[in-house]
This record gives C-alpha cells, structure tokens and sequence, in this order.
C-alpha cells in the first residue's frame, strides 16, 4: 500500500539498484517535494544525479560516454519534459522511472494506466488513511477505468467485499438512515458526490437537480411498482419512473428476497408507502390489476380487505385474474409480504372453504354418515381449526369480525346443528357399531401377532382431522409407509375409558362408582397400566412422552432394548384444552402435538433401532369458539348416582329429555353392564359446575368418537434432513474483473433437521464450457447469526475474449450428488470503454 515516508521511499530505491547488471533510474518530482531531502540521500549501490532541466544534453553524454558503469538514480525536481523535448527520452526506453508522490505510487502498486492519475489526484485525501486506503486494495480491481476507479472509492467507503455499485447502493440503503446517511456524509466529504449522483443516473436512471436518498429510494419503488401493477399509475408518480426498470428491478428482488436485507426493505417500504399514502392512491384500483404487485404491505391490505367483502357477502365465485379466492390467498401468501402477513391469507382461505360449505347437507344412514366424513366433512373441522389458527396470530382483528361471525355460524348453526342430529339418529341403527373398527378391538386387531418392535403412540384427544394432516405430513417423507384407517371410539368418549381400551383385554367394565377396570384390575396410571400390558406381553413397557422427549440417545436406547411392544402416552391437546384458561389453545396445541409426534418418531427410528409406530388417540373433542349460550345447556340432571359430564351422563336409568339420546352400557362395552350413557344429539351440553365451555369431549359426535390409526413404516437409517442451502448474497449480474469475489450465505443453520452440505461453485458458458477456477464450500456453520454464516469466495477466469451477448451462468453443484442446485445468469463484461464522462 503506497505511504509517503523519505525512509521507505529510500528503502524501494535500494531495492532497484539491487544485481550485477548497470542500472539507470529517473525519478521526475513534479513538485520538486523531496529536493531538500534528496541533498543528503546515500544509496547503497547507486550515486544519485540531480538532473537541470538545461542539462539533458550533458547529462545523456556522461551516462552514455562517460561514466557506462555506475549505478545511478537522476533525479529531477520538476515534471517530465513532453517527448519532443526530452533528448533523454531514448535513454528513458531501456531506463526504469520511479514514482515518490502518493498518486504515483499508487497507480505503480494497483497497476493504474498514468492517464487516470488526475482521477487519483482529485481524490488523493481519501488515500491520506492508512485503513481506509487498504479498503479501496483489498477490492483488488483488476482492469481500471474511471468508472470503476470512482466505483471502488464508494465501496471502500462502505466497506463492501466486492467492487459493486449496487453493493454500494445496498448498503447506504441498508446500514444508514436516508437522512444524514453516514455513508453519503463521506462520500460528500471525500469528493465523490457529483459522481456518486452520477452513477446513480447511470445504473438506476435517477437523476434530478437537487439528488437525495429519499427520491431515489421512492424512484426505486415507483418504478418496480410500475412494472407489476396492471394500469397507469397515478400521475404524481409519474415523474418518478426511471427508463432503467430492469437494474432497479434486478436491484429491488435482491433486497427483498435477503434473508440479511428483507426487513429493512420492508422499513423503506412502509416509509415510501406512507409519503405516497399508497392506500388512498390504490384505493379505486381495480383490485385484479393489484394481484401481481406486492412492493408494499398497503396493496396485500387492499386486497385482503376486498377478499373479505366477498366471503362477507358469500359470493365464493369471485375473481381476479382468472384465480378464485384460495388461489389468490396462495398467490400472495407466497409473495414477499406473505411471511409477515401470511395468517390473514390462511384464515381467508379457510373461511372461504367453510362458506362454501354453508347449506350443508348429511347422508342418513350411519355407513354414508362415516364415508362421507372421511373423504368430505373432516376438510370443514380442519378448516375450523386452521381458521381460528391463523385468526388468533392477527394483532388487530377488528376488521374481521364480521367474517368471523359468519364461519362461527356456518360452522356452528349449519355444519353441527346438520351433522351431529343425523349422526345421533343412525347410531342407533342395529349394525352401526359393526360399520368400522371399534376401538376397545384395537390391540387384538392391530397388537396382538405383532413380531417386529413397535411403539404405539396414544395422542390424548388426537381427533381425526388433525390426525389426518399427521398422515399427510409423514405421506410426504420418501422413506416413510402411511397407512391411516378410522376407528369408533367408546362411548362416553373421555381418557379414563379411552384409554382403558386401547389396552390388550379380555373384558372392560365400569363399576357402580364409575371406576374403569380392565380384566378387573385398575388402569388409571401408568404403573397400573404396564402391568395390564404385560400380562399380554411381557416385553413391553409404558412411558409418558414428556419423560422421554429430551433423552440422550444412550438413554432414550436403553427404554427399547430388549422390549417388543411400547405405549406412549402423549398429551398435549387434552391437556391445553381441559383448562378453562388455555381451552382457546387447544387449536394451537394440535399443530404441536402433531410436530412433537413426528420429531419423536424421527428420533426414535435413528436413535432406537425401531421402525414400525402406530398413532391414535382415546377420543376426539368438539371445539368452538364462541361462548355456549344458556339456551344450549341442558337442566335438570342432577342425580347422586350418575357420573355427569357436559357431554355425557352415565347413570342406572337414561335420562329423558329433549334433545337427549341414550344407549346401553352393555352394549358399548359388549357385557352385561346394565347402566345407560346418555349424551346430546346435537353440540349442546349438560348443564355443570366448573371447568370451560369451549372445548368438550365425552359425547357422540364424528368429531369426538372417530379417532385415527395411523400405521407408519420408516426405513432403516432414515431421518426426514435436508442439505444446508448456499445463496448470493447479492446477486451479481456482470463480471467485469478477471478476478471476481462473490459473498454467499448459508440460508440456515446446521441442526438435526438441516445437515452439513459441500457444494462445488465455478462459471459456465452456455455451452457448457468452464470458464473459471471451482471453488469448494462446505455449509456446516451452526450460527444463529445470519451475518456469521457468509462464505467468501475468489474467482479466477480464463484469459480469452468473452461476448457480451452471450449467455454465462453462475453455477452451485452438491458434491455428494453431483446435482446442480442454483443456476444465475450473469454477462462477462471483461473490455472496458472510458464511457464513463469524466471528461479525462
């Protein structure tokens, strides 16, 4: 790096003079700085000439004929004379010239043509910082031009990696506020504004009288809004359309797509969107020309409030651009805003299924009431759950009551008041209890010839629907075999006798004082229930998920060596739901349960030499949302001997009412039991103290009898991971420099989902031909911190003649595959024309 310092300047004299071989060195000081220094400079292997400017005669006649031996340095303190001139000119071919002003040394050390030392001249104050200067070195330009000597100034300033314009551009935007931006008070202060605003009209097509980050920012996003928006824009915004969409574009995707950047573009967004009050401004837009463009969070808010008035109005046909409503709230939910307001388009979408199905209609008979469950209505209960989901992660909900009124309606007033009547009356039917599976036969059907290891997962209040988007989820692991079957819960639907029958038995009965007994022995806990299991078969065992979920694999090992058979109680639903104040999560419950569900099945086949799971639960429940109206619960059941429940009563006699429906004891248990459960045959419930409202379970509904069974199959050795991801960090678009650094980030940590990955890099033409050096990157970084998992990588390409027209690619291979995984276009600019207009 140059510095100015008579010692060093000594120092590289020296080391011209070193060898055998005569040499001649002149060194021109134009501004005749080192002339009282130089009076008193001894060489070791040289004399030292002072050169007169009306000497050059006499002086070539001594060196040439006088004195051909002797090592010397000619020093002149004033320019070199034009060639014409010069009669020492011929002796300056085979002579070496030397450089001591700071300019010069660094235009000799960069390898800068001397016709841009004017350039490094006017800027010379931004060299007068050692740290800085080595900024503006370590960018290692290779082929400079006025443009990108300017450029590398900028980029020095704004401590970026790479000689880039719009890295520049990315981190005055990014790192700095828009006023007073830190960046741009140094750009000023080195010089460099004119040409920074320059620049700008060159690359973006930005240009005004008075320049500042503000317009530019608003010039960015007016004109990517332009491209995307399906008519005129406002007239105010016209002015600020830039006839060089494609860079901004190109420019503004890179920014938004950043895992590092994307919320600061949302920051510049919400800020260009409030000075242009975007809202008002789109606000009488047809709503289709709106469905493509998502530069800002106010256009998803337009939309989504027009999606509501639909689905308000029930008019489920409607359409933009040809997409009905779930098409739209995909389309958006997978744009850039849809990260960040992704719940809205959920709950549009599921409200939209559940108005859809408003004037539901249900099969009569018990064996079409359960098809049509499993293949249709199950969608409407899963869409209830992903409605409300969604629904309780929006912060201001007030602009969707109206909406949430009606699902709560259609699903309540239409859906269950329809369904769970015409369930209750076909239950009765004298085959209903032979149409599926039943539950207390779930371990002589499933359990009983068992010859591989097999744990059983039992899900506490797992109902169907929520088991079935289990199913889905393991359907779509590879390795995985799903199979999913339905089986009819006992009735009263509670955990007490659920969980009773999912034990190997002989007989299941409840005594006088209501206490569940298998094989008359009791199973309330999990010692009482091991015990009943290994009667049956003795190398088996019984552990509660949450003893288990944190083991080491030594540990978690060591529960399944030398066992055949293993119950897993899980209880995550029941458990939220029953708590008057967590009832309302129970919703969120079930997508945990299901994720704690999978993990432990990874865990287990990896960690546990175990393969073979089957997942189902004791009963389902019921859940809404709203309050239970007075009018909904049932009075008057009030007798000493029954066991009563909010939606059952167990008791010698069945209770006889209105909207009461009752079945014999003996026969849910096939025994000889003569008490009664009685049970509403709609969603209504027994009037009682305590406990919450909005989730129930116990009673005869698909909702709370049907459970799942899911039986997995996971292949040897296999855990659900996906490799580590390599991406730009900015994406480039030309190459300019034979030597070329490009920053990568890996998308997300190592973890025991997401492994370590070594990816191949190199340049390619689009004849496949190698243009650059292969760089090796292995993506194992654990960091949390986004920032701490940048690659940098050198480049180095081939010395030939490259078209600017023709098609290169950047190119990303996993190592272990040989796939290619990333594909990015870029030009190879390698020629530079001065078309800069600096005027030099």
């Amino acid at each position: 790096m140059a510095e100015m310092n008579i010692k060093q300047i000594i120092d590289r004299l020296n080391a011209e003079f070193t060898g055998d071989t005569r040499k001649l060195v002149f060194w021109y000081d134009d501004n005749g700085e080192f002339v009282e220094d130089m009076q008193n400079v001894e060489l070791e292997n040289a004399k030292v000439y002072f050169l007169q400017a009306d000497n050059q005669f006499a002086t070539k006649l001594f060196l040439e004929r006088q004195d051909t031996t002797t090592n010397y340095l000619i020093y002149a303190p004033f320019p070199k004379p034009d060639v014409r001139d010069n009669h020492l000119e011929d002796t300056l071919l085979y002579s070496k010239r030397f450089f001591a002003d700071r300019a010069s040394l660094l235009l000799v050390d960069l390898g800068i043509d001397e016709k841009y030392k004017p350039i490094i001249e006017k800027h010379i104050k931004f060299f007068a910082n050692k740290e800085r200067t080595q900024r503006f070195y370590d960018l290692e330009i290779e082929n400079f031009n006025e443009e990108n000597i300017i450029t590398g100034l900028l980029s020095a300033i704004c401590r970026t990696r790479t000689c880039s314009f719009e890295e520049v551009i990315r981190v005055i935007l990014t790192d700095s506020e828009l006023a007073d931006n830190k960046f741009l008070s140094e750009v000023e202060k080195y010089g460099l504004l004119d040409d920074f605003w320059k620049l700008c009209e060159q690359h973006f097509g930005y240009t005004d009288v008075k320049p500042t980050l503000e317009k530019l920012v608003v010039t960015m996003f007016v004109t990517y809004t332009a491209k995307y928006v399906g008519a005129e824009l406002p007239k105010a915004w016209k002015g600020f359309i830039s006839y060089k969409a494609g860079n901004i574009i190109a420019f503004m995707d890179n920014l938004m797509n950043s895992i590092l950047y994307r919320g600061r573009y949302d920051e510049l967004s919400a800020h260009v969107a409030f000075g242009l009050n975007v809202k008002k401004a789109f606000s009488d837009f047809p709503p289709e020309d709106l469905v493509n463009c998502d530069t800002f969070l106010a256009i998803d808010q337009i939309l989504i409030n027009w999606v509501v008035a639909r689905l308000v109005a029930e008019d489920v046909g409607a359409r933009l651009d040809n997409l009905i409503i779930p098409q739209i709230c995909d389309k958006r939910s997978k744009m850039h805003f849809g990260e960040k307001i992704g719940s809205c388009y959920q709950m549009l979408s599921s409200a939209y299924q559940i108005i859809q199905a408003g004037n539901y209609h249900c099969p009569d008979s018990f064996k079409d009431i359960l098809l049509h469950y499993q293949e249709e209505d199950f969608r409407l209960d899963c869409e209830y759950r992903q409605f409300y989901s969604a629904f309780d992660q929006i912060e201001d909900t007030t602009g969707f009551e109206p909406l949430r009124d009606l699902v709560e309606n259609i699903y309540t007033n239409e859906y269950l008041e329809t369904l769970l009547p015409k369930w209750n009356a076909a239950i009765q039917e004298p085959d209903a209890l032979m149409a599926l599976p039943l539950q207390r036969d779930f371990y002589a059907r499933n359990l009983k010839n068992v010859k591989e290891r097999t744990v059983v997962i039992i899900s506490d209040a797992m109902r169907y629907e929520v088991g079935k988007e289990l199913f889905r989820r393991m359907q779509d692991d590879p390795k995985c075999t799903a199979k999913l079957e339905v089986q009819l819960s006992v009735l009263p639907s509670y955990t007490r006798l659920g969980m009773a029958a999912l034990l190997p038995h002989t007989e299941l009965t409840m005594t006088n004082d209501f206490k569940v007994l298998v094989d008359g022995l009791p199973c309330e806990n999990l010692v009482e229930r091991e015990a009943i299991l290994q009667k049956y078969n003795m190398d088996s065992v019984c552990v509660q998920f949450d003893s288990i979920k944190s083991l080491k694999i030594a540990d978690l090992r060591s529960i399944f060596t030398g066992k055949q058979l293993v119950y897993v109680y899980h209880n995550q639903i029941d458990a939220r739901g029953d708590k008057p104040n967590t009832e309302d999560e129970v919703f969120v419950a079930c997508q945990e349960a299901i994720a704690e569900i999978i993990d432990l099945i990874r865990r287990i086949s990896t960690s546990a030499n175990t393969y073979r799971f089957i997942v189902t639960a004791d009963h389902g429940f019921i859940y809404k949302r709203d309050k239970i109206a007075e009018s909904d619960k049932i009075e008057g059941v009030k007798n000493k001997t029954s066991l009563i429940n909010r939606r059952f009563v167990v008791s010698p006699e069945p209770v006889v009412g209105d909207g009461i429906a009752s079945m014999e004891m003996g026969e849910i248990l096939c025994n000889s039991d003569t008490k009664w459960v009685s049970y509403p045959i709609s969603d209504d419930v027994f009037k009682v103290t305590g406990g919450g409202q909005n989730y129930v379970h116990g009673g005869s509904s698909p909702q709370e009898m049907l459970v799942p069974v899911l039986d997995l199959k996971m292949e040897r050795g296999h855990m659900d991971t996906r490799s580590a991801s390599l991406a730009l960090v900015s994406m480039v678009r030309k190459i300019t420099n034979k030597i070329t650094i490009l920053d990568l980030i890996q998308s997300e940590p190592v973890s025991d989902v997401v492994k370590a990955a070594t990816y191949r890099l190199f340049f390619i033409s689009d004849d496949n031909e190698r243009i650059s050096n292969e760089n090796s990157c292995i993506a194992d970084s654990r960091d949390q911190d986004a920032s701490k998992r940048i690659f940098r990588l050198k480049f180095q390409f081939k010395e030939k003649k490259y078209d600017k027209d023709k098609q290169y690619f950047f190119v990303i291979c996993d190592d272990a595959t040989g796939l290619e995984v990333f594909r990015h276009p870029v030009i190879m600019d390698m020629a530079f024309a001065d078309d800069y207009g600096f005027g030099f």
